[in-house]
């Protein structure tokens, strides 16, 4: 019998089990794919914005010394509406953190979880795919396949982690809404022929949000949003016209782009489940709910679920009691719907903003970057937005280990 279960091994799964690997806790990890291999959907060659708020719970969990190395610090964030006046600039110093975000390769931040995980207080079960849950009053039934063996687990507590498409949550009846953008992000690392200074850019078009986050190397990471039926044109070009016309988009604040390297595209969509919580079950990350990437913020979200549910069932660990428990699920999903719903609202509302061409809309756009930039408390407020840090902190978001 488990105390805990994790359905999913991605970043928010991993990063679960190992927030509670210093609990006295029995956990298992469910993963589909054999860590590290190309056919793991979060480990690939994306690059991950993790926010300032995010370090702090990598730090509370004691890895974050670890990661440090391989991850490059945003000082400076350039926020621009194509063809229209106005822009919003927000600065680390100005809100007196080392940092606003930091950006990181997928596969880095994977490797640093995959060898957290190895040490062995974690039971990986790996690969393994779950073909059934069934629930009782005390307990969750687990049926998985592993090397051809199908075998059955129970666990006092079932976390759900296993992506926006997810399997388990259907099968718990969880039911979720889902908002079509029509909207395709392309992904590539890019050079320009000016050092990036660790400025981040988010500028908007007509087709969605163009973003730049600096990279370690000198590289920028780049999430360019097309409409559907365009994405492939641009995915069809060669280097030099790809380019030329990612110039003609994004301008010359960072001089010419001199390299690109390669593509792959993702179909963006707003997807929330509609409850966190059934029985002894609990969905959290993109199994819970999938963002569009504009202001990066889904990872972060997901690790703020991570971060209370660790808190949460330090405390059961403390009183000795059970890690499954009504009450204890309740108050997870009462202390995080808040910012669920503003961090939904926050993004969706950006996207469909600064997605429509609509004269009077767009000067109100330039207004609103123009009242950004020169009023600080609407500076302040995006920057901690961004952070991550304007929700209640939980002890690892403020960089602390869990009580035990």
């Amino acid at each position: 019998m488990f105390d805990v279960l994790i359905v999913g091994g991605g970043m928010v799964g991993a990063s679960l089990a190992v927030a509670l690997k210093p609990l006295k806790l029995k956990v298992g990890l469910i993963e589909a794919y054999n860590f590290g291999v190309a056919e793991q959907p979060s480990y690939d060659d994306r690059s991950i914005a993790l926010s300032y708020g995010s370090s702090r719970i990598y730090q509370g969990m004691g890895i974050w010394g670890k990661l440090r190395s391989g991850v490059e610090s945003i000082q400076h964030i350039h926020v621009s509406d194509r063809g229209h006046f106005g822009a919003a600039r927000m600065e680390a110093t100005e809100e007196n953190v080392p940092a606003l975000g930091y950006v990181v390769e997928s596969r880095v931040l994977g490797k640093l979880l995959y060898d957290e995980l190895a040490t062995g207080e974690i039971a990986l079960l790996v690969p393994a795919k779950v073909y059934g849950v069934e629930q009782s009053a005390d307990s969750v039934q687990v049926q998985i396949e592993r090397n051809g063996v199908v075998d059955t687990l129970q666990t006092r507590l079932l976390v759900v982690s296993d992506g926006r498409d997810s399997s388990v949550r259907e099968a718990l009846g969880i039911d979720s809404i889902r908002s079509e953008y029509h909207q395709t992000a392309l992904i590539a690392n890019v050079t320009t022929s000016e050092p990036h200074r660790n400025t981040a850019y988010e500028r908007f078009t007509a087709n969605g949000p163009l973003a730049l986050l600096p990279l370690t190397e000198g590289r920028y990471s780049l999430v360019w949003t097309h409409r559907d039926d365009e994405v492939a044109n641009t995915l069809q070009l060669d280097d030099a016209d790809f380019l030329r016309k990612l110039q003609l988009e994004f301008g010359y604040r960072q001089g010419a782009f001199t390299k690109v390297g390669q593509r792959a595209a993702y179909p963006l969509v707003l997807q929330k489940a509609v409850k966190e919580v059934a029985g002894r079950a609990v969905v959290i990350g993109n199994a819970s709910h999938a963002l569009h990437p504009v202001t990066g913020q889904g990872l972060n979200l997901g690790l703020r679920d991570v971060a209370q549910l660790a808190d949460l069932l330090a405390e059961t660990v403390l009183a000795n009691s059970d890690p499954g428990a009504a009450d204890l699920l309740a108050r997870y999903q009462r202390l995080r719907e808040p910012d669920h719903q503003s961090v939904v609202r926050y993004t969706d509302t950006l996207v469909r903003v600064f997605s429509n061409d609509f004269a009077p809309l767009a000067h109100a756009r330039a207004a609103g970057l123009m009242a950004v930039d020169r009023i600080a408390l609407l500076r302040h407020w995006n920057a901690r937005q961004g952070m991550g840090v304007r929700q209640r902190q939980t002890r690892l978001a403020r960089g602390l280990g869990l009580k035990q």
